[in-house]
């Protein structure tokens, strides 16, 4: 079930990634509910976002809040 809630997590960062206001507020929201690994996978995963998005990039500190 974990699993899903980081895959889903993933989903809606993806759909707000057009505005980095949205994707900062959700992306402090998944901070607050996923595991310290799942955390780290994200931020991966977020760096490759950003080499699409570089206006995201300024969302990459809430990962260590």
């Amino acid at each position: 079930m974990a699993r899903a809630m980081f895959e889903y997590t993933k989903t809606i960062l993806e759909k707000v990634s057009f505005n980095p206001a949205l994707f900062c507020k959700e992306l402090q929201k998944a901070v607050g509910r996923l595991l310290p690994f799942e955390i780290k996978e994200l931020e991966i995963w977020i760096r490759q976002l950003v080499l699409k998005n570089p206006e995201l990039e300024t969302c990459i500190p809430l990962l260590r809040a």
